[in-house]
C-alpha cells in the first residue's frame, strides 16, 4: 500500500471513530424523538378541611378531612369563578385551582406532605398532538370513596397503586415500609370529555377514559384533555398498621379538580409541551431537550 494511500485509509478511520463517538454521545436526532407528552403543576398543601366544594357544596363540615393543594381560597362554598379571585403556591402563580384528596392519618396523626406535590398534565391518548386545554369551569371527581379493594386494583386510574421503598402495586397500604421512606401513590384521571358538560350529577359521568386497547377517546366523550395524574409522597414510615384515609382504607383513595387556571397560559403548556411532545417542567421547559425553549417566561407567567 502506498503512502498516499495508508494516509487516506488512516484519515478515514480517524473520521469513522470521531463519528461513531459522536453518534454515541449524541445519537442523531435524539433530541427530536418524542418520549414523553407532560408537564407538571408543582403545588403545596395549603389547608386540611372537612369540606368538599364538589360534591357538597355550600355545606362545611359535611366531608370527611380533605388536604387541598394550590389555592389558599378554596372552603365549602368555592366555585370555579371564585378561585380566580384567590392566591396560589403552585409554581406557576396562574395556575389558581384547587386541587384536594382524603386526608392520611398514622393512628390519630395527620400526616402531611411536606414539600410540592407533582400533579402531572399528560396525554391519556396515542395521538398527543389531539390534546385539547382543559375548557374553563370543568371539575371532576377521580376515583370512589367506595370503592373496594378489587375496584381500585382494576380501576382504570391505577397506575402503581400505593408503594414506598421496594414495594410498589399495593392495593391497600403496605404492612411496613423502610424507615425513612415515603408513602407515595399513583392515580389517573380520565381524559376524555363529553364536550358539552362542565359537571354531572355523580361529577364523573361528563369524563371518560380512553379505550385501554387502542388509547382512543369513546364516540359518547370525544374530546381529549390532559390527563392528570396524582402523585402525592406522604412523610411516614415504619409499621403501616395505623395507616389510614380519612375516607378509609387505602382502596378509598380518590381525588377532586376544580380548573381556575388562566386559559391562555394552560393552553401555552399544553400546545408546548402535550402536543409538542415534551418532558416539561413547570415553566414549560424540557432539560433534555433545551433547544426547544418554554412555554413560559422566567418568572413562569406567559410572556406578555
Amino acid at each position: 500500500m502506498s503512502r498516499k494511500l495508508r494516509a487516506s485509509v488512516a484519515l478515514a478511520a480517524a473520521g469513522l471513530l470521531a463519528s461513531t463517538l459522536a453518534v454515541a454521545a449524541h445519537p442523531a436526532q435524539a433530541d427530536d424523538l418524542v418520549t414523553h407528552h407532560e408537564f407538571q403543576a408543582n403545588c403545596s398543601v395549603t389547608v386540611h378541611r372537612p369540606d368538599d366544594p364538589i360534591v357538597s357544596p355550600g355545606l362545611p363540615g359535611a366531608s370527611h378531612m380533605h388536604t387541598f393543594l394550590g389555592n389558599n381560597s378554596v372552603n365549602a362554598s368555592s366555585t370555579n369563578a371564585s378561585l380566580k379571585n384567590g392566591q396560589t403556591n403552585c409554581k406557576t402563580p396562574d395556575d389558581k385551582s384547587a386541587y384536594w384528596f382524603p386526608s392520611l392519618y398514622n393512628g390519630d396523626q395527620l400526616v402531611v406532605p411536606d414539600f410540592p406535590q407533582v400533579i402531572y398534565y399528560k396525554s391519556g391518548i396515542l395521538k398527543y398532538q389531539e390534546v385539547r386545554s382543559f375548557p374553563a369551569g370543568i371539575r371532576f371527581v377521580v376515583g370512589s370513596p367506595t370503592a373496594t379493594q378489587d375496584q381500585f386494583r382494576t380501576a382504570p386510574g391505577a397506575v402503581e397503586g400505593w408503594e414506598c421503598g421496594n414495594s410498589a402495586h399495593n392495593w391497600d397500604f403496605p404492612s411496613y415500609c423502610p424507615p425513612g421512606s415515603q408513602l407515595n401513590i399513583r392515580y389517573q384521571a380520565p381524559s376524555c370529555w363529553n364536550g358539552r358538560d362542565l359537571d354531572s350529577a355523580d361529577h364523573r359521568s361528563h369524563m371518560a377514559y380512553p379505550d385501554r386497547a387502542t388509547l382512543v377517546c369513546p364516540t359518547t366523550h370525544p374530546v381529549p384533555v390532559p390527563m392528570l395524574e396524582f402523585k402525592i409522597a406522604f412523610p411516614v414510615s415504619g409499621d403501616m398498621s395505623r395507616v389510614r384515609l380519612s375516607s378509609g382504607r387505602g382502596y378509598t383513595w380518590h381525588y377532586d379538580f376544580m380548573n381556575a387556571w388562566d386559559g391562555p397560559t394552560l393552553q401555552a403548556l399544553v400546545s408546548h409541551c402535550v402536543n409538542g411532545g415534551l418532558q416539561c417542567d413547570p415553566r414549560g421547559y424540557d432539560q433534555y431537550k433545551p433547544h426547544r425553549g418554554a412555554a413560559l417566561g422566567p418568572d413562569y407567567r406567559l410572556p406578555r
